[in-house]
């Protein structure tokens, strides 16, 4: 490798930091969907929890919640942030030696959230499920990084702040006061604590914070690395400008109010589950206006998707963000969600927008930067990345399809009533019922899996052998 480590560097831009990230969203990935596939397993073939307590389903699900949302969606959101900001901005990384230290330190959260949720400490609360000391790591290495990238955007040498930095700030912002505010507990000892809110408010802080991880960590993150690797990989400028910044302050504007949705039926105020709807409904247009921003930014380039695999990655998933923002705006709606609440409805909802839209453009945007990043000229093999693509889509939906099909029996099965007023059908019935759901669900899951697999060989050959440059047509040098 001493010969490559020329290439690895950079003349203006810090690319260390980045491709440390890019490698381990790929190993995180790994790891993340490998616990999902053993717990949606589990759910069609219960004893392959081994009557093991680490390995039990109520302890492997939040780490596989964790390690898809926080290693691998978290690593590529640092990795693609660091990069984008530094060549949008026309400037080296700020903070070196703090930039080294978020990577450092998100690697040590990801290992204590690995260790302690298996052995079951934890605060229960979703998505946040890591105890005080891990939430206070977090912290700290959150504002370091927003340090890190608003220092970066306050030294770049152009006056304009390209539009992806913007969802990639308001992301890290609001990330951190999610984190900080719904993290606020009371120590008892080392590995437990009780939250300072009690009871409903409790709920509605949580849920305050659960869906806005969605709406600002999956989404206005994720957008940021839209923004800039759609019109990259496609040689194509952003369809509209005007959109995008109109797309932005909509987006920050409404997401921020939808949480009470997941509280429908509760003891919340039901003015408040009221707004919760309403907001959720009005977030469809700014959702779709980015969707068809993305979409129409191949306008004279779809030609491209016929040989450009990773392009597909992008444009696909854009598919899934509008599908997936439709699906939630409408089980928001309380007679919608009187159907679907507590059902694989919502595990199906929540899995179009991860497998289809983070996860899809997380690949898509990593496959863009391995080459740029270890110095070659392309990927190792292109053919393996439309296998990926293949087996990515169809994982997807197999695992979508199921959870709809199973959630709308689920939620039929449960409100069906006899003529005298008794349940038609028992729980266990319903949960017999959906076992072809579940079987199906862990095929494609599985082939996701596998999808990553190849990813990681591919990305494994591209940094330890040299590409042949692509070869130049003989007629070129008479243009």
């Amino acid at each position: 490798m001493s010969e490559l480590n020329p290439a690895l560097e950079h003349p203006t831009y810090n690319y260390k930091v980045v491709r440390q990230f890019t490698v381990m969203t790929v190993v995180w990935g790994i790891v993340g969907m490998l616990v999902g596939v053993i717990i949606a397993a589990q759910l069609a073939w219960p004893a392959l929890n081994f009557d093991l307590p680490w390995l039990h389903f109520g302890r492997l699900r939040p780490l596989h919640t964790n390690a898809v949302i926080f290693a691998f969606g978290g690593s590529a959101l640092f990795g693609t942030s660091y990069y984008v900001v530094q060549r949008t901005c026309q400037v080296r990384l700020a903070f070196e030696k703090l930039a080294a230290f978020t990577f450092w330190g998100w690697q040590l959260v990801i290992v204590s959230a690995a260790i302690t949720l298996p052995l079951g400490l934890t605060s229960s609360k979703e998505y946040a499920e890591l105890e005080w000391p891990i939430d206070i790591l977090i912290a700290v290495v959150w504002v370091s990084y927003a340090i890190v990238f608003f220092g970066t955007v306050m030294r770049r040498k152009m006056g304009h702040i390209y539009v992806a930095n913007w969802f990639y700030g308001a992301f890290i912002v609001a990330v951190a006061v999610l984190h900080i505010i719904n993290s606020l507990a009371i120590p008892v000892s080392l590995t437990k604590s009780y939250s300072i809110y009690a009871g409903t408010v409790d709920a509605m802080v949580q849920w305050w914070y659960g869906h806005n991880a969605v709406g600002f960590f999956l989404t206005a993150g994720f957008l940021g690395m839209m923004y800039y690797f759609v019109p990259k990989q496609a040689e194509r400028p952003v369809y509209s400008y005007r959109l995008s910044i109109v797309h932005f302050w909509a987006l920050v504007a409404v997401y921020i109010w939808a949480g009470p949705h997941h509280l429908h039926y509760t003891a919340l105020p039901d003015w408040a589950q009221s707004l919760g709807m309403v907001m959720s409904v009005i977030l469809l247009a700014p959702s779709w206006g980015g969707m068809i921003n993305g979409m129409m930014t191949l306008s004279g380039a779809w030609d491209k998707l016929r040989t450009d695999p990773i392009l597909r990655f992008l444009v696909v998933s854009l598919s899934f963000y509008g599908m997936s923002t439709f699906e939630g705006p409408m089980m928001s709606i309380k007679t919608v969600n009187a159907l679907s609440h507590y059902t694989d409805w919502t595990i199906g909802h929540v899995h179009s927008g991860a497998l289809g839209w983070v996860a899809m453009i997380s690949i898509g945007a990593t496959y863009h930067l391995i080459p740029i990043l270890f110095g070659k000229e392309r990927m190792y093999s292109t053919a393996l990345i439309n296998t990926h693509f293949w087996m990515s889509t169809i994982g997807t939906v197999l695992y979508i399809a199921s959870m709809w099909v199973n959630g709308i029996m689920q939620g039929l099965m449960w409100r069906a009533y006899n003529q005298d007023g008794t349940l038609t059908y028992t729980f266990a019935e319903s949960v017999m019922a959906s076992y072809p759901g579940y079987v199906v669900r862990a095929l494609g899951g599985t082939i996701f899996f596998l999808g990553m697999l190849i990813m990681a060989y591919n990305m494994y050959m591209t940094t330890r052998r040299d590409v042949e440059p692509k070869a130049v047509p003989a007629t070129a040098g008479a243009a």
